[in-house]
């Protein structure tokens, strides 16, 4: 007897079409999932980095050849436009890249010193895979975000198993696909896609996978650890962020209004870099709202074509964004752009609010949403520490009168990146890693620190020769441990 799988739908955000329908794996088929993976990441890391890098580099060759194909399905599954979907594309091509080029270099065997006490010693570190990696991806990012975590598990040596977001779970497909396509003798279970709800992915967590990398807000976040705390198993969480810029005193007012138009507004302000809240100097506020409005007026509206960015992925989004636009002004915050009625779902319109209460939703709680928060203050010093806030600490941006005052600020904030002088500029460059802190969650993708978040460090020691003395033994004397106090006393009793 057979049994037909429940299927669910994936829809045009701008339209409400529904674009195809994919299955809803249950607990059953993830398991079957993750015993493939079993065997075939064991014949992934068997391979030598240097094929593993040349596998992962022939999946981006055929990414590169489908790229069209690709960019239109982001462009349908989130709404973003197709200028910003290949952007996204471009991104996480540089971390496939960078991950399979560096892999080798990064986790080498190396050896390192053994110390004065046991020089009859050599002592290696090693970087060994975990095995089966799961990454379950976000909507906003459903190429850029996963692949930090897909493409560095890979090339760690790890099989991966990916449960997409059921708003974009095609796009999750035609990546195993384009790895099947590009390497078609490879062990089944390398790389795979499980579909489904939030029920495949607490399927995933309770399957046996040797380290699931999540990407959503904390409150999923702490279910996946609790989940994952059952059988001590390590995770990696990237959560959201209520991102700050400051625009102090001197800095270019015109470049800091443009970036923060992009970074609040870029992908219907859907981004967990992306800016919240805008802590702006006293001096030149009224400078900066001009430039910000300016700024706006030449935005194409998102419902028209060349639209400047989409609508609202997620519906019960755009609630929250209203609410948050609510309260803002009921407390006493001026809407110098828009306001309550640029709430047209799916689309949310220009919103410029300025000086909401620091209790207030828009100022403390993710909105996720293309909302500008603009805040005065009247030094440098007050806007680190409302910058630091939030129980948040991802991302941040800085525009200072000098790039050096700039670096100054930026180590000031209680976040894991920053970029002076520019916004989200930390994710393009696949060499430093992302991630952040507190209510953003913890470990790293891209980079070193990513390449090693997906594999375990292992120490080696082998002996190289006997002593005459051998204090780890029961049959020392009395005249080794004389002469290891008197090595106690030499090495470590000066005062200086």
């Amino acid at each position: 007897m057979t049994t037909t799988m429940e299927t669910f739908a994936s829809f045009d955000p701008a339209t409400g079409k529904e674009l195809a329908r994919y299955p809803i794996h249950d607990a059953g088929h993830v398991r079957a999932a993750v015993d493939r993976a079993r065997v075939g990441g064991a014949w992934w890391a068997g391979l030598p980095p240097v094929e593993r890098r040349r596998r992962m580099r022939a999946w981006a060759a055929e990414i590169v050849r489908s790229r069209h194909a690709l960019g239109a399905l982001i462009h349908d599954e989130t709404g973003k436009p197709h200028d910003d979907a290949f952007l996204e594309l471009l991104l996480g091509l540089e971390h496939i890249a960078w991950a399979s080029a560096h892999a080798a270099r990064v986790l080498r065997r190396r050896r390192v010193p053994a110390g004065l006490a046991m020089a009859n010693h050599a002592a290696y570190l090693e970087y060994r895979p975990f095995g089966v990696v799961g990454v379950i991806g976000p909507w906003n990012y459903p190429v850029f975000t996963p692949l930090g975590s897909i493409a560095y598990a890979l090339a760690a040596g790890n099989a991966v198993l990916f449960k997409p977001s059921e708003f974009t779970p095609g796009v999750g497909v035609f990546l195993a696909d384009a790895f099947a396509r590009a390497n078609p003798d490879a062990m089944a279970g390398v790389f795979e896609v499980v579909t489904g709800d939030g029920s495949t992915g607490a399927a995933l967590c309770g399957a046996g996978v040797d380290k699931p990398a999540f990407t959503g807000s904390a409150a999923t976040g702490s279910k996946v650890m609790a989940a994952c705390a059952l059988t001590l198993t390590p995770v990696l969480m990237e959560c959201g962020g209520k991102d700050a810029l400051i625009v102090g005193a001197g800095a270019n007012v015109k470049e800091a209004a443009d970036a923060t138009l992009w970074g609040a507004r870029s992908n219907a302000g859907q981004t967990c870099v992306g800016i919240e809240r805008v802590f702006v100097q006293r001096s030149i506020k009224a400078e900066f709202l001009d430039e910000l409005r300016a700024g706006i007026a030449d935005l194409v509206p998102p419902d028209e074509p060349g639209g400047a960015y989409g609508p609202m992925t997620m519906p019960v989004r755009v609630e929250v964004v209203r609410r948050h636009i609510d309260e803002a002004i009921a407390g006493g915050a001026t809407a110098v752009v828009g306001g309550v009625g640029a709430v047209r779902p799916p689309y949310i319109d220009p919103v410029v609010l300025v000086d909401a209460p620091d209790d207030s939703g828009v100022a403390r709680e993710e909105t996720f949403g293309p909302v500008i928060s603009v805040r005065t203050v009247e030094d440098l010093d007050e806007a680190v520490r409302l910058a630091n806030g939030t129980g948040y600490g991802l991302g941040a941006a800085v525009f200072a009168r000098t790039g050096r005052l700039g670096v100054e600020i930026a180590r000031r904030l209680r976040t894991g990146m920053v970029s002076v002088d520019a916004v989200i500029a930390f994710a393009s460059i696949p060499a430093l890693p992302f991630g952040g802190v507190g209510g953003s969650g913890f470990g790293r993708i891209h980079g070193a620190d990513g390449l090693r978040e997906f594999a375990r460090p292992q120490s080696i020691t082998r002996r190289l020769f006997k002593t005459p003395m051998e204090p780890a033994s029961f049959t020392r004397t009395r005249g080794t441990m004389k002469l290891l106090d008197r090595y106690v006393s030499l090495r470590f009793g000066r005062r200086t």
